[in-house]
């Protein structure tokens, strides 16, 4: 487990995120065309994964389009936004805010992702969403950066996230 807080308050995830220089693990999430999308989808590429509670909170809104703004002048990454928001709210969101340079992901489908990533929320009044954290993965699967934001409530590093693409 490890302990985040939610305005001050602890709460704990399910476990850790991956280590840094390990295999990612493998995933299934739900695309905005419900479609499956796993790691292999994103093979070849740098993915950098922003993981989130909701998209119906401000920092969580603020976050995917800051990585949306990023993500234009890397051409050989690809950033997943996830969620437990359901596919049609990721779509409805990015459609109102002209957002085009993020694939969005919904675990509403298959829980594991939040298990094997170690970022499910198990106690609080966000258990079952997702927390605040960033993970970077190099082009042959590998962890590069990992960020457990300590504070839901607080944005993500996002600088020292795209210092290791």
């Amino acid at each position: 487990m490890t302990r985040i807080t939610l305005k001050g308050n602890p709460i704990n995830t399910v476990g850790k995120l991956p280590a840094v220089g390990s295999a990612a693990p493998d995933f299934k999430l739900t695309a905005a065309d419900l479609s499956d999308k796993s790691l292999a989808d994103f093979k070849g590429k740098q993915i950098v994964f922003n993981i989130f509670p909701s998209l119906d909170t401000s920092v969580c809104a603020m976050s995917v389009r800051k990585f949306n703004q990023l993500a234009a002048d890397h051409k050989d990454t690809v950033v997943l936004c996830a969620s437990a928001d359901l596919p049609f709210a990721h779509g409805r969101f990015c459609a109102g805010e002209g957002i085009k340079n993020v694939v969005t992901l919904s675990d509403f489908r298959h829980k594991e992702f939040g298990e094997r990533y170690g970022v499910r929320i198990v106690d609080g009044p966000l258990a079952g969403l997702l927390s605040r954290a960033v993970i970077v993965i190099d082009k042959s699967g590998k962890v590069r950066y990992t960020e457990q934001v300590p504070e839901i409530g607080q944005e993500p590093d996002y600088d020292s996230a795209l210092k290791h693409l």
